[in-house]
């Protein structure tokens, strides 16, 4: 409560996401806009890392439906393909908003 026995509001960190607390996983929902597909080895070049990771980042926002995998083939080889949710496009826009309003508020110390 505040001095005039308004309630305040919780602190914006309340609606970050842990789904995007790893580097990795924010890099790719960053990397993967409305209408964006892109390949394995293309997200890889993009974020700079290993299969093993991304394939574990992928797996894990895959599980939360933040973004779907696609499997396929081109020629003889196989390929995936990631694009991200809708729910995960709006939880990520959620995430960012939260992490803007605490740059915002920053050393006010208030709300």
């Amino acid at each position: 409560m505040t001095a005039q026995g308004e309630q305040r509001r919780p602190h914006p960190r309340t609606r970050l996401d842990d789904s995007f607390a790893s580097p990795i996983r924010f890099s790719l929902m960053a990397s993967l806009g409305a209408g964006v597909e892109l390949d394995f080895a293309t997200l890889a070049e993009i974020l700079e890392v290993g299969d093993s990771a991304l394939s574990k980042a992928i797996a894990y926002l895959d599980s939360t439906g933040y973004l779907r995998a696609r499997k396929g083939t081109v020629g003889n080889r196989s390929r995936t393909w990631v694009r991200s949710t809708a729910a995960g496009r709006a939880a990520f826009a959620a995430h960012l908003s939260a992490l803007r309003e605490i740059v915002e508020i920053g050393g006010t110390g208030a709300l």
